[in-house]
């Protein structure tokens, strides 16, 4: 991108509704990451929320246990790297895969489960930021490297 066009583009709104739409989800996911990480801890949110919750299904314990464990991990993990833009599209997958999982979960103990109350707008959110134009995020780690790449390829 020309530097003319770059300036264009900070002109619109893309960089800053990328910017509070990834920071808004990334820190929505850190947040509950981090305090199943680090204040009720992995062991204990595998257990409470998805052995206890989902033993008498048809989900295997061995694969209840796995994902209660990782869950906050991953959560606490793809939430920082979508708040800085790095990595964005693997992280955001890895956050809608979380909203998949946990939108089945809550169907299978609830058929009729509202979705609005966290998933909806975590999903509208990731969704608004995965199909945003990646040229436009122009405040992201993500952003910076490409145009760091642009212009190492400019000055060849």
């Amino acid at each position: 991108m020309s530097e003319r066009a770059r300036s264009e583009a900070q002109k619109d709104g893309w960089p800053w509704a990328l910017f509070f739409a990834r920071w808004v989800l990334g820190l929505t996911f850190f947040m509950a990451g981090w305090w199943k990480t680090f204040a009720l801890g992995p062991v204990a949110h595998a257990q409470g929320y998805f052995v206890d919750g989902f033993a008498e299904t048809w989900i295997p314990v061995f694969l209840l246990w796995a994902l209660g464990w990782s869950i906050p991990w991953l959560e606490l993990i793809a939430g920082g790297l979508v708040c800085l833009g790095f990595r964005l599209r693997e992280s955001l997958i890895v956050l809608g895969a979380i909203l998949v999982i946990v939108t089945y979960g809550h169907l299978l103990q609830e058929p009729l489960y509202s979705l609005q109350s966290h998933i909806f707008i975590r999903l509208a959110l990731l969704l608004f930021v995965l199909v945003g134009p990646r040229e436009r995020d122009l405040l992201s780690v993500d952003g910076w490297l490409a145009a760091r790449r642009r212009a190492a390829i400019q000055a060849e």
